[in-house]
């Protein structure tokens, strides 16, 4: 055989694998609104970067007929590739083939790519297509996800990894992702669960539907398991490439910086008016973020999740910052169970890839109630205080309104090594709400008043002009500057500028042991 002969062998097993399971099967995947593991990969990454590795694995079973049932690639596409000039390590399962089940060829391509994604410090970034372990390989197939499992534990903290639920996610098969810093899914098309509808059926007798028991909007609204719901799989592709821009590489780099064009000196007067008179009259925290970051763009995380609190990505001043937020105009910003863990694990992705966090506070304390005691809202809670205690990171606190009870402490206060505590005139810092502490602290004067309810209200008014506001904890040094909220973004940058060398370590040891 001649050169020539050669490469135009090569040529043609090369074309052969760009095909996976064939035209036909590309058809299917396509009238079902879905693109094909290579499309995918395309639309992610920059034009012309992808570089296929491992193109021609195969699996080398035999039984049940598959030894006639060999396709380049073995269900998945590896590789890396740049997204926004910025190296990626990149895996897309191909449905076309075996439905995109999990070989133990199919999972060593992708440890293959993570052990590189360790070694090179950059991220990894799953596109998930399939329909769960390759029954015909048995125990083969198990230990294929528990090397994946594996390497998705070591990689955490070390390089940023992305999952994306762009079909049947089903099994094993979840808990990859599941470690994964971030899960995008895709409406009406991917989905997630432990075990199918039609299991459930038959041993608990429920009848739910595919989407109904593990589709987007029950992951990124119920469950908590997504991050993100997308319209559509282009839709998903390109929101990953904007949250790149905020992330680094690996733990040992900082974020990108991107131009900036909107002055770090802006006062925003609308600011000053956002915070109602009324204690009790709720308002909107992203509105305030908005007013206050480059261009008014907020990246939310688990937008739908627990909305009472706010987690996202912006940037001031063209430096990526984390922001965590009570959100008022959802169960008053009360933190809660589900809100506690969602910004708990926000609070430790920044911190593993040197984030700055910025704290804007209005909470009036953790929920009460039956359910979220034996919720173990002590222990739920106890992971956001942890998470905070624990990060390194620069860390500023803006208090906009309530700062209560143990929820002060919490929320990045001066006592768990805030670096920068800023309240507004508006801040009120207490043990607990006006209302409350009247009635404990007076409780016999107003019982033994000739009217009960005049006395309670000058009582009121007399706690509120004395300690429902920041002065006191100025006086102490637990707030560092009262400020006027116009100032709030050129205050927040000038924090920013002068903690870019903080260096602070924790105690030598293995880990913490968090809370779970």
């Amino acid at each position: 055989m001649t050169t020539k002969d050669r490469i135009e062998a090569l040529r043609k097993k090369r074309a052969a694998a760009v095909l996976g399971g064939g035209e036909k099967r590309i058809e299917a995947q396509h009238k079902k609104g879905k693109l094909n593991a290579r499309e995918r990969i395309d639309l992610l990454l920059d034009p012309g970067s992808f570089t296929e590795l491992d193109m021609f694995v195969t699996h080398h079973s035999n039984d049940f007929g598959l030894d006639q049932q060999k396709y380049p690639g073995d269900g998945v596409v590896t590789g890396y590739g740049k997204i926004d000039g910025r190296l990626v390590y990149v895996f897309s399962q191909d449905f076309t083939v075996f439905g995109g089940s999990l070989s133990l060829a199919h999972a060593g391509k992708i440890c293959k790519i993570m052990d590189l994604a360790i070694r090179s410090g950059a991220p990894v970034i799953g596109l998930n297509d399939s329909g769960g372990a390759r029954i015909q390989e048995g125990v083969l197939s198990l230990g294929g996800y528990a090397d994946i499992f594996l390497r998705n534990t070591l990689a955490s903290g070390v390089v940023p990894q992305i999952s994306a639920i762009m079909g049947p996610c089903a099994g094993g098969a979840v808990y990859s992702p599941a470690i994964t810093d971030f899960i995008f899914m895709v409406e009406n098309t991917s989905y997630m669960f432990v075990t199918g509808p039609s299991v459930l059926k038959t041993v608990t007798h429920e009848d739910v539907s595919f989407e109904e028991l593990g589709g987007a909007a029950i992951h990124s609204g119920t469950s908590g398991v997504a991050h993100f719901s997308c319209q559509s799989e282009a839709d998903c592709l390109l929101r990953i490439r904007d949250l790149m821009s905020y992330i680094p590489s690996n733990n040992m780099e900082d974020p990108p910086i991107l131009k900036n064009t909107d002055p770090a000196d802006r006062a925003d007067d609308i600011l000053n008016e956002m915070i109602p008179d009324s204690a009790t009259q709720p308002y909107d925290m992203k509105e305030v973020i908005r007013h206050i970051v480059d261009a008014g763009v907020f990246y939310e995380v688990q937008a739908e999740y627990a909305r009472n609190i706010v987690v996202g990505f912006a940037r001031l001043n063209g430096k990526s910052v984390g922001i965590v937020a009570q959100q008022p105009a959802v169960l008053a910003g009360v933190l809660d169970i589900n809100s506690s863990d969602k910004g708990a694990r926000f609070v430790r992705f920044c911190d593993c890839f040197n984030i700055p966090i910025i704290t804007f506070e209005d909470v009036p304390g953790f929920l009460p109630g039956v359910n979220q005691e034996h919720g173990g809202i002590i222990r739920h809670g106890a992971k956001l205080l942890y998470a905070y205690c624990e990060a390194t990171v620069p860390k500023i606190t803006v208090i906009t309104r309530k700062a209560y009870g143990g929820a002060y402490d919490v929320m990045s206060s001066k006592h768990v090594r805030g670096d920068i505590n800023y309240a507004w005139p508006t801040a009120e810092i207490a043990v607990m709400g006006v209302e409350g502490a009247v009635n404990i602290i007076f409780k016999d004067e107003i019982d033994s008043a000739e009217n009960p309810d005049i006395r309670r209200k000058e009582l009121v008014a007399e706690y509120t002009e004395k300690f429902a506001n920041p002065y006191i904890a100025s006086e102490y040094g637990y707030i560092d500057e009262v400020i006027e909220p116009r100032e709030t973004r050129q205050r927040l940058i000038a924090a920013l500028e002068m903690l870019a060398n903080k260096r602070e370590n924790n105690p030598p040891r293995k880990h913490g042991n968090i809370p779970l």
